[in-house]
């Protein structure tokens, strides 16, 4: 499998929008969003969120078609800008275990360290989604903690975890 890992353009939110609807569809207790409130919503919308700043990107893995996202984006308020935040990170499950998540996250992870000023990557993870979390852990993430009881979806409820990768600079 050739496997190119890239910002996506608002040339592709046809394709990001319908992988996203996808994720939330197939993974519901993976994810806050549901279809019904995701802010990627439409096409549109999804357009709006890839016509990015460079303080925020979408990585997709193409096989040539779009298998795979992970979004970063730097937090806004001025006391919390040497953070980013990881978002959305979904592989089509025909394509989950070949490293695609990993190269999303190191490809993101490179970009944070692009971006001056940026101390810290975060991240929430769902109790659910074991291997993301696996996955996050052996990239150097560590859990500071965890909010019980924050997806609840068809009577079931998980835990999300809160994870921070140091980047190694601090003030």
């Amino acid at each position: 499998m050739t496997l190119e890992i890239r910002i996506l353009n608002p040339t592709e939110a046809g394709e990001l929008f319908r992988l996203r609807r996808s994720a939330l569809l197939d993974s519901p207790m993976a994810f806050l969003a549901s279809p019904e409130d995701d802010s990627a919503s439409s096409e549109t919308a999804v357009r709006e969120l890839l016509q990015t700043q460079r303080e925020s990107a979408v990585f997709g893995a193409h096989t040539p078609e779009l298998i795979g996202v992970l979004g970063l984006h730097r937090a806004t308020q001025r006391k919390a800008a040497h953070k980013v935040h990881l978002w959305g990170m979904f592989v089509v499950p025909a394509f989950r275990g070949q490293r695609v998540a990993g190269q999303l996250l190191d490809a993101a992870i490179r970009y944070a360290r692009t971006l001056d000023g940026v101390t810290s990557v975060h991240l929430s993870v769902s109790e659910s989604a074991v291997a993301a979390r696996r996955l996050y852990e052996k990239a150097g993430f560590e859990t500071w903690g965890v909010e019980p009881d924050a997806i609840r979806f068809k009577g079931r409820s998980v835990g999300e975890c809160r994870m921070r990768l140091s980047l190694g600079e601090g003030i």
